[in-house]
């Protein structure tokens, strides 16, 4: 088996629902580091079929496990590429810390691992999007020197009229264009607006105030297919 199958398998068997590999020559803010791994972890559909008024305790309870158990991942994914002789750093929360700028983004976002890889593409709602999971998923990502087999780059949405999330939205923060990779997210919907709204939500719905909301991830028709499987 080659590196590439190797890794997906050891990411996978430890957790991970899907990994892509992803040429990020172009975008790096490692130059040495011109590959990227990236992988996701979906929610449960369990979770999913109670977030008909989000956010809920189950969805913030599972957001914050998932995150961790990404961190984990990604630093696993480090050591296995280190310990053959790669460079590698894991982008995890504890690395690229609380402060995302201006726009609420990291430097590299995961999502843009994640559609050159070709493991989706970017919904109006401004999550990555599957056909599979819909965006019923949290991802991760690790930079790094090691020859992998990458992806097919996703380049444009495949929301076309699709409106769900927007029309969702109480927050008005999804103008409802569609993304392709020339897009800024900034350009299609308003961290702002998400943020303002999640913090009223999440005091009414929790009790306390956060960044949580989730409303876009259930009506996506995508995460709906997905949470009614069987």
């Amino acid at each position: 088996m080659s590196l590439s199958s190797n890794l997906r398998k050891y990411l996978t068997d430890h957790g991970a629902t899907k990994v892509g590999y992803a040429d990020i020559s172009d975008v790096t803010i490692m130059p040495e580091l011109k590959s990227g791994v990236v992988f996701y972890i979906t929610y449960p559909q369990d979770i999913l079929r109670g977030m008909a008024n989000a956010p809920t305790e189950e969805y913030v309870l599972k957001l914050v496990n998932l995150n961790t158990k990404l961190d984990e991942l990604g630093m696993l994914c480090e050591e296995y590429l280190i310990e053959r002789g790669y460079k590698a750093y894991a982008q995890t929360k504890k690395r690229l810390g609380k402060d995302f700028g201006e726009f609420n983004s990291s430097e590299l976002p995961h999502k843009t691992f994640a559609t050159k890889s070709g493991l989706g593409w970017i919904g109006k709602s401004a999550l990555l999007t599957t056909k599979e999971y819909g965006s019923a998923l949290r991802l991760t990502s690790v930079m790094t020197d090691a020859p992998l087999e990458y992806g097919n780059p996703i380049l444009e949405s495949n929301c076309a009229n699709c409106n769900q999330c927007k029309n969702a939205c109480k927050a008005g923060a999804i103008s409802g264009i569609e993304w392709n990779y020339r897009l800024k997210r900034n350009e299609f919907y308003n961290d702002k607006k998400c943020e303002e709204y999640a913090l009223k939500i999440s005091e009414i719905n929790l009790g306390k105030a956060d960044t949580v909301c989730g409303k876009c991830i259930y009506a996506c028709p995508y995460t709906q297919r997905y949470m009614n499987s069987k």
